[in-house]
């Protein structure tokens, strides 16, 4: 952060130094852009910091205070490329522009100073422009604020990129799943929530940026600055808004303000979805289940990159939006099945709207951009083409039968912008466009008579001198008048000293006007000449102004029907999302779900999505497996536990099922021959093994911090899967958690629920609890080598394999061999054990049991009479000999 700067010291500094440091100062937590001609350029701490985040050379201007000054700089027309990498690596930038024309600075004296002022500050969650965002993905900040009440935090989404505003709120537990589901790319909060709450662990934990505001949070203060904003006389139209959800979007509204100076996007009306609409999945379940990116953080191999076959960026956002966040109504998740079923019986229909669907242009993105003056002539050609495209899917829409309601409603939106806008843009635009307004030329020829006029004067100066030479003389009756030009006297009439005489007199000299006399020859001008000459010098300024001044009035045409081009973008993304479902479903052999209020779950032929396409890709087949853990209302799921060797398809079982959930919830057909399932209200997944080591965490501890977050959240309306829980500690204690982690889901919770595990005793609970399931996957051993047919059965395993699936990993074959060994013996040693010891005799949820006598020996008579606290060191090595005394008579 900059230092105040002592009043003698600024005295020293040169006047562009003073206002280079007085605007950063303003500004310390950004690097400041300071526009100087044709390049930005940072100086001091902000030079050294981009030249080494943007590996360009740092040089110096000038001194101060007797020290160089470090300086670097960029290219104005490349400063988006530079910003790109800032924002990457979570920098904030002030963009200060000169606000002076330099010929209104000279008027003020030869010494004045262009005046310069910051005009936006680009942070990640404010960018717009188009090379630096990702087509496919949203690009939000989330404001957040406190409630009246203890620990609720209200939540505003708001991406100016396409101007959606949603309100929200979370307690402390739900805070965490809702930034992971919003996915923002940075934050921005009060102060207090910035350094003391959850929020900022959790800003740490995800690597997103986090920036403190200063405005008022109260209910009266942010209502007033919505109303202000948005031009309402009263919030009514958006429904019923907590204090934390007003608090919020006031503190959304202030960023912007705060990020855009002057300008303004053009955002939606705030709406609300309230939590219990959508399928709560928590941050550890979106990622182990790899919804939207893969645990390497890659988007390639996650569910969203398989089934994603948008044609578009607006439909590629609106299935990340639908996957990140699938419903809990089924009347509305039938009307988006009932779309992808028209679209999978029509193929013909489907085909025909996708191919319109390609290279759909992003009118939501270009839109804003108008809002903001930050667009181009390609933003306005973008809505052109937009409504094009609209327009012949209506066509091909119009000739099919009775649409269902989700495509009805889109067609109905499509058929909402007025039809001369698209017209008007049509005759108005050139076939090539230039990239920047700037640039001109983007225009058609034949569109407005006066840039026509400017563009003939100056593209055609060589025609039209020609044509007002040809006509003064024949004017003059003579054919040695020439036009001619010169940097003294600008465009003349020139002719021999003879023929110049009679220019003198009437009725000549009424038209032209004696300029020079030369040796041999005489000059002149004319009114017509010296107009001509003023519009010669500005024709391609006035031509230029002429086109921007035309940019703006198409701007405002399509700012005017900002409302209907929104909804026509959303329509178009609902089809393209449709379609694009479809087309998968009927590549794949998916099924329609049935999805009710039931607590059914009930899958036949079901499918990894994910996997099933990577070995289609090696053209190899995935093994299809039910799944039933249907429950009754007054009694709960069902539990299925399973068992069986690691790599023979567990944890895949168990995440298809939860992703076969999510699917079918978020209005899509499934990876199975059939499913039923009951609306799964919350779902789970506690899968893979991870430390948190900044956090002073080892696996088993966030093991047991997500399972316990599982067991005080889960109901019986929730979907959980958990993997291998109690394997992180030693067998005894592992295997009494997980038994009573399964007891407390039977019990309590009453989830229907996954349970895969590798502590076969508990398959033993299926005698005692009427709701549970034994599963296995089916393993030969063929020769000592195990063999995995991935298939799930009824049953229990009766082994782990676990020795076979080293050998299979490389271990080297003595340890192999040696494992082997060692692995008959402790089997051996088992089965001498009394087998009526089982795991259905722990004592868990009831009291603690005697051990059998005939398993005490004098061995353990002597360790139960130690008392190790009361050693001292040289009695507790004496009591270590009598031990081992002991197990040498005992024969151990």
């Amino acid at each position: 952060m900059l230092e105040r700067i002592p009043p003698a010291a600024e005295a020293k500094a040169t006047p562009m130094i003073a206002q280079y440091r007085a605007i950063k100062a303003a500004h310390p937590d950004c690097l400041l852009f300071y526009r100087m001609g044709d390049f930005y350029e940072l100086f001091f701490e902000d030079a050294e910091t981009a030249a080494k985040a943007l590996n360009i050379v740092l040089t110096k201007r000038g001194k101060h205070e007797g020290q160089d000054i470090p300086m670097c700089g960029v290219p104005v027309e490349r400063a988006e490329d530079y910003l790109a990498r800032l924002i990457a690596q979570g920098f904030r930038v002030a963009i200060c522009e000169q606000t002076e024309d330099p010929a209104e600075t000279k008027k003020r004296g030869g010494k004045a100073l262009v005046k310069r002022e910051v005009v936006r500050l680009v942070t990640p969650g404010t960018i717009t422009e188009e090379h630096l965002l990702d087509p496919a993905r949203a690009n939000s900040f989330l404001a957040v604020a406190n409630g009246s009440e203890p620990g609720i935090y209200g939540l505003a989404s708001v991406d100016i990129s396409t101007g959606a505003f949603i309100l929200g709120e979370a307690n402390e537990k739900l805070l965490e799943a809702e930034i992971a589901r919003l996915e923002p790319a940075e934050i921005t909060a009060p102060e207090e929530l910035c350094t003391r709450s959850p929020l900022a662990r959790l800003a740490r934990e995800a690597g997103l940026p986090l920036t403190p505001f200063g405005c008022p949070t109260d209910s009266a203060s942010a209502e007033r600055r919505i109303k202000d904003y948005f031009g309402l006389a009263n919030l009514d139209g958006l429904g019923l808004l907590s204090d934390a959800e007003l608090a919020a979007a006031g503190a959304a509204i202030f960023y912007i303000e705060r990020t855009q100076f002057s300008a303004r996007p053009n955002l939606s009306l705030p709406s609300r979805t309230a939590q219990s609409a959508r399928m709560e999945i928590g941050a550890a379940a979106r990622a182990s289940l790899e919804l939207a990116r893969t645990l390497a953080g890659a988007r390639e191999g996650s569910l969203l990159a398989t089934v994603d076959k948008t044609m578009t960026a607006q439909g590629s956002r609106l299935l990340a939006e639908r996957l990140a966040a699938p419903l809990t109504d089924p009347e509305e998740i039938a009307r988006r099945l009932d779309a992808v079923a028209f679209f999978i019986d029509e193929p013909a229909l489907r085909r025909g709207v996708r191919a319109c669907l390609k290279g759909m242009p992003d009118i939501a993105r270009a839109l804003s951009r108008l809002a903001l003056k930050r667009s181009g002539p390609r933003d306005l050609a973008a809505i052109r083409g937009g409504l094009a495209f609209a327009e012949e899917i209506a066509r091909v829409l119009a000739g099919a039968r009775p649409l269902p309601q989700e495509l009805a409603q889109a067609a109905e939106a499509i058929g909402a912008v007025d039809p001369s806008l698209q017209l008007r843009l049509q005759n108005a635009l050139a076939e090539t466009l230039p990239l920047s307004r700037q640039d001109g030329g983007f225009i058609r020829s034949g569109f407005d008579a006066r840039l026509d006029g400017f563009r003939a004067l100056r593209d055609e100066r060589r025609g039209v001198i020609a044509s007002l030479q040809a006509r003064y003389a024949e004017l003059a009756e003579t054919k040695q008048l020439k036009l001619k030009h010169n940097h003294f006297l600008g465009h003349f009439i020139e002719v021999p000293q003879g023929q110049g005489e009679k220019f003198l007199r009437p009725p000549h000299n009424e038209i032209f006007v004696h300029r020079q006399t030369m040796a041999g020859a005489m000059r002149f001008s004319t009114k017509e000449l010296a107009e001509l000459e003023a519009k010669l010098a500005s024709a391609a300024d006035e031509a230029l102004a002429r086109e921007q001044a035309l940019f703006e009035e198409l701007a405002a045409l399509c700012l005017g029907a900002g409302a209907a081009l929104k909804n026509l973008g959303s329509a178009l993304a609902a089809i393209d999302v449709t379609a694009a479902l479809a087309e998968v479903a009927d590549a794949r052999r998916w099924a329609g779900p049935k999805v009710d209020r039931s607590l059914a779950f009930e899958i036949e032929g079901g499918r990894h999505p994910v996997v099933e396409e990577a070995l289609r890709a090696q053209g190899l087949p995935f093994c299809e497996n039910g799944c039933d853990l249907s429950g009754a209302p007054s009694e709960g799921g069902k539990i299925a536990v399973v068992t069986g060797p690691n790599m023979a398809g567990k944890s895949t079982y168990l995440r298809q099922n939860a992703l076969i959930a999510i699917l079918a919830q978020m209005g899509s057909y499934v990876p199975a021959k059939r499913a039923h399932i009951g609306i799964v209200d919350k779902l789970y997944s506690r899968v893979g093994a991870a430390d948190d080591l900044a956090r002073g965490r080892s696996t088993f501890m966030v093991e047991m911090i997500e399972t316990a977050a599982i067991l005080n959240q889960a109901t019986e309306r929730s979907l959980v899967i958990l993997d291998e829980i109690g394997r992180g500690t030693a067998t005894f204690d592992g295997l009494s958690i997980a038994w009573s982690v399964i007891e407390h889901l039977h019990e309590k919770n009453r989830s229907r629920a996954l349970f895969a595990t590798h502590f076969h005793e508990l398959t033993r609970l299926a005698e005692r609890l009427e709701r549970f399931v034994n599963l296995t996957v089916r393993v030969t051993d063929w020769n000592g080598e195990v063999v995995f047919l991935h298939e799930i059965v009824p049953g229990a395993a009766d082994r782990s394999y676990g020795v076979q699936v080293a050998k299979l990993a490389g271990l080297p074959a003595p340890v192999v061999s040696r494992a082997r060994e060692l692995l008959a013996e402790f089997e051996a040693a088992e089965r001498s054990v009394d087998a009526n010891r089982q795991s259905a005799d722990l004592p868990l949820f009831t009291a603690s049991r005697q051990p059998p006598a005939e398993l005490s020996d004098p061995l353990g008579e002597a360790l139960d009479a130690i008392d190790p606290d009361s050693l001292s060191p040289r009695a507790a090595l004496d009591a270590l000999y009598r031990l081992k005394a002991l197990r040498t008579k005992a024969g151990h």
